[in-house]
């Protein structure tokens, strides 16, 4: 704790992915598809988030991938949790601006299977994160 202050704040970076898979299960729940599929990706980049601050490091920008990336250095990361972040950071505009798309609203863009499968991938990395957190 630094002038009363305590910076080290990976218990509120999990906390608040484990908020946003609350989120994403919501909205899979009433059919907001695109906003389960951003909401995963959020809950991902969070709690990779979390390990960086608990080592006392910052994570800049939002690349799931790249933040597991540079944990390997580290940590075993699972290939299998590689492969679904690289999944989850396609949810990151797309979700929500029709300028990303060819076509459409991004609510007409993602269907029940996608946001389901980016809800478990999400769930798996968040469980990793909390496994780490516990180790280090």
């Amino acid at each position: 704790m630094k002038g009363g202050i305590d910076l080290e704040r990976s218990k509120d970076w999990l906390d608040a992915a484990k908020d946003d898979l609350e989120h994403a299960k919501h909205d899979l729940e009433h059919g907001f598809y695109n906003w389960a599929c951003f909401s995963s990706q959020q809950a991902a980049e969070k709690a990779v988030k979390a390990v960086f601050q608990r080592m006392g490091a910052q994570a800049w920008g939002y690349s799931v991938p790249d933040f597991l990336g540079e944990l390997s250095s580290r940590f075993e990361i699972p290939e299998e949790l590689m492969d679904f972040a690289l999944e989850l950071d396609k949810a990151y505009i797309p979700t929500r601006y029709p300028d990303a798309l060819p076509s459409g609203s991004p609510r007409n863009r993602y269907s029940r299977i996608e946001a389901e499968r980016l809800v478990d991938y999400v769930k798996k990395i968040v469980r990793f994160c909390e496994d780490l957190l516990s180790r280090i």
